[in-house]
């Protein structure tokens, strides 16, 4: 007996190869992102925990929340010269490029015997940080469509939700263990690993523009006008008055570059940040709200796990694994809402709801006192995990949706320099009026007959522990009073953010991508425009 086969399933079986095919090479691609975008996330908290002991054996505690500024602040600058530039000539070169400098700013901390070198190591990771966290957004919108970007974007919220817990886990481990110098030392192998994925699969392709203009003016303006702003919000009110020649020269120097940086985009061949981006509605609304989720986010998250330390006499490690919570309530609606997103194709009730609940994680973590249990406070960082997964990477899905592919990587570069300059203002603020608060509050105790030797600027969680009783129920009732009402400061803005969300207007996911390789040259997985 014969059996004819058909030549129709015979076509759709090549079909059904081929997308196979496909799948297999968008997923080897998304795996060498993954480990780049860890990268650059762990970075952003594997020194909360790490930081009471660095700052009290350097003595430099006054300059504690320079090490998490630093770092956003130079990869916020970066961000829209990654994302214009991917656009321009392509992403795998200037993705390698990122890598490398973020790791020779891993060197340079891990030699760190100041305060001084310590931050600027720092800053040099987040010149690279900033590249790795945009290409690696930039180059899934080239090679998924935008309603099957959703559950990707869940996996990049899950990532970031892993690295949230496993920064302060391993930053605690590597304090209590081999030191906290290997929380740089231990980017080397992750960055070579990176390297070799960015090698092997991104493939790369031209690009019609040989020589592209680059916006140099308005990068410079730009940085000036970021780096002014920062240190407003840093100095003023601490080292500086807010009335003093230094602050006011800030605040004159920030508005004058920034309208010097308006002035050359409205004449630039190819902005760094164009002007039109601003035109459409979807992105104002979606880069306001992802704005002011980064100032409650990183205001509240960059000094958690001091408190943790500092109040509940956690260990460093301790303290890492007490941040579970919040990385649960993150992974999961994070990775949820994005399968939903790509199944319904709906996705603006989720951002919405987020910020709601991050409101309400933020009250509640206004209302803890030193007497407040471990299962409290892990069960409000729990709701914030929540709420954070329910909008941060949606928000960025909703920017890529709105312009075309040619310019995905400037929009996408620049929503998250907008929620990075938030980031920078949160930790920036909340360090602020935190340490400001907490020297008032321990003014008058006498630190140094404790045996902290260098007193209230060389703390160290474990110099607290050991202190008499007395002194230590000061410092630790300082620590809760200084940070928690700051908290409930916040809590305006999400709501806010909430109202902002309800108008943007929910268009259509693309299913397909819009393709621009040059000429007939085929990459090897459909719409991989990176080189």
């Amino acid at each position: 007996m014969t059996r004819t086969i058909n030549p129709a399933p015979a076509g759709q079986l090549a079909d059904k190869t081929a997308d196979r095919e496909s799948r297999r090479g968008i997923w080897l691609v998304f795996s060498g992102l993954m480990v780049a975008m860890l990268l650059a996330s762990l970075d952003q908290t594997i020194f909360s925990t790490a930081l009471p002991t660095i700052v009290g054996e350097l003595h430099g505690v006054d300059h504690m929340l320079w090490v998490t500024t630093a770092y956003i602040l130079a990869s916020t600058i970066m961000m829209p010269v990654y994302g214009k530039v991917g656009d321009l000539i392509g992403r795998k070169s200037i993705f390698i490029a990122a890598i490398s400098l973020f790791m020779v700013g891993s060197v340079v901390g891990g030699l760190a015997d100041s305060m001084t070198a310590l931050i600027i190591g720092r800053a040099i990771q987040g010149l690279g940080g900033g590249g790795l966290i945009i290409l690696s957004q930039a180059i899934i919108a080239d090679i998924v469509p935008a309603r099957e970007r959703g559950k990707y974007m869940g996996i990049m919220g899950a990532v970031f939700a892993l690295s949230s817990v496993a920064g302060p886990l391993l930053g605690g481990f590597f304090t209590e263990g081999i030191g906290w110098r290997w929380a740089f030392w231990m980017n080397l192998p992750l960055g070579a690993l990176a390297i070799t994925a960015a090698v092997f699969f991104l493939h790369p392709h031209t690009r019609k523009q040989e020589r592209p203009r680059i916006d140099v003016a308005g990068i410079a303006l730009l940085a000036v006008a970021s780096s002014a702003l920062v240190l407003t919000t840093v100095w003023g009110g601490t080292t500086y008055a807010w009335t003093s020649a230094v602050i006011l020269g800030l605040i004159a120097l920030t508005v004058a570059a920034a309208t010097g940086f308006v002035f050359v985009e409205r004449r630039a061949s190819e902005p760094v940040m164009p002007l039109r981006m601003f035109r459409e509605r979807n992105f104002n609304l979606t880069t306001a709200a992802g704005l002011i989720t980064g100032i409650a986010m990183f205001g509240a998250l960059a000094y958690m796990p001091t408190y943790l330390q500092m109040v509940t006499g956690a260990s460093a490690t301790k303290a890492g694994l007490l941040m579970i919570p919040m990385m649960g309530g993150l992974l999961i609606t994070s990775t949820l809402s994005g399968n939903l997103v790509s199944k319904t194709g709906r996705y603006k009730a989720y951002p919405i709801i987020g910020s709601v609940v991050v409101g309400v994680s933020l009250a509640l973590l206004s209302t803890m006192t030193a007497d407040t249990s471990v299962v409290v406070t892990c069960t409000y960082l729990g709701v914030m995990g929540i709420g954070l997964g329910l909008s941060m990477q949606i928000l960025i899905l909703i920017v890529q949706n709105t312009f075309p592919a040619r310019e995905v990587g400037t929009a996408t570069a620049a929503n998250n320099y907008f929620r990075q300059i938030g980031a920078s203002l949160g930790a920036a603020i909340v360090g602020t009026l935190f340490a400001t608060r907490l020297t008032d509050l321990l003014t008058g105790a006498s630190l140094g007959a404790g045996g902290t030797g260098g007193g209230a600027n060389s703390l160290t969680p474990d110099a607290v522990h050991h202190l008499p009783a007395a002194v230590r129920d000061v410092i630790v009732n300082a620590y809760s009073d200084a940070l928690t009402p700051v908290f409930l400061y916040l809590v305006p803005l999400l709501g806010i953010a909430a109202v902002l969300l309800a108008f943007v207007t929910e268009k259509p996911l693309a299913t397909t991508i819009e393709n621009t390789p040059t000429d007939s040259e085929q990459p090897r997985v459909p719409a991989l425009p990176l080189d």
